[in-house]
C-alpha cells in the first residue's frame, strides 16, 4: 500500500473550513466559503495569423487540465487586431470536482514554485465578490507541457470562483490551501 506523503489540497481545504468558519460566525458549513470551480483561458492573438498555433496551445491546455477545451471565436470584428466575426482566436476549459482539486494541487505544489523570480502571488486579482484570477506567462511551469516540442511559449489566465465569500474570507480560504500571497 503506497503511502502518502503530503495532504491534498481538498484534504487541507477540509481541515481549515472549520477554522475559517468559527472566525466569521457561520454556523452552517454549506453557507461558509466554497471553491465552486477553476476555469484556465488562453488568448491567441497569433492565431489569427496562424490558425496552427491554436491547435498547438488547445493541445496544451488540454494537457495541463486533463479534459478537451473549448475553442472560442471572435464576436466582433475589430479592425487593429485583424479579427473578422467567427475567427479562432482562443481556447478556455472549465474544471469543477475532482479535476478542479488535482488542478489546484498541481498549482500550488509544482508550478506555482516553478515561476522565475516570485515573490508571491499579489492579493489585488480579486473582483469584489471574492472570485480570484491570476495569470502565469508560461504554460511551460506545468509538468505535463515537455519543453523540448515547446515552439510557443504562451500565457495562459487562471480564475478561481468561490461562492458564498468575499473578498477578505477568499484570501484566508486560498492562503489556508497553500497560496503564497505577498503581503499589500
Amino acid at each position: 500500500m503506497a503511502t502518502q506523503l503530503q495532504k491534498t489540497t481538498r484534504a487541507i481545504y477540509n481541515e481549515r473550513l472549520p477554522e475559517l468558519l468559527k472566525k466569521h460566525g457561520i454556523k452552517n458549513r454549506l453557507a461558509g466559503p466554497r471553491i465552486v470551480k477553476v476555469t484556465l483561458s488562453m488568448g491567441v492573438g497569433r492565431a489569427v495569423q496562424n490558425g496552427e498555433i491554436l491547435n498547438i496551445v488547445a493541445e496544451h491546455l488540454s494537457l495541463i487540465a486533463g479534459q478537451r477545451v473549448t475553442v472560442t471565436k471572435a464576436r466582433k470584428a475589430v479592425a487593429n487586431f485583424r479579427t473578422r466575426i467567427g475567427v479562432k482566436v482562443g481556447c478556455y476549459v472549465t474544471l469543477r470536482g475532482e479535476r478542479q482539486w488535482a488542478f489546484l494541487d498541481k498549482l500550488v505544489n509544482l508550478a506555482i514554485p516553478r515561476i522565475r523570480d516570485f515573490r508571491g502571488l499579489s492579493p489585488k486579482g480579486f473582483d469584489g465578490r471574492g472570485n480570484y484570477n491570476m495569470g502565469l506567462r508560461e504554460q511551460a511551469l506545468f509538468h505535463e507541457i515537455q519543453l523540448e516540442k515547446l515552439e510557443h511559449n504562451q500565457g495562459l489566465n487562471i480564475s478561481i470562483a468561490i461562492s458564498n465569500s468575499d473578498d477578505a474570507k477568499s484570501l484566508e480560504l486560498l492562503k489556508a490551501i497553500g497560496f503564497p500571497f505577498r503581503d499589500r
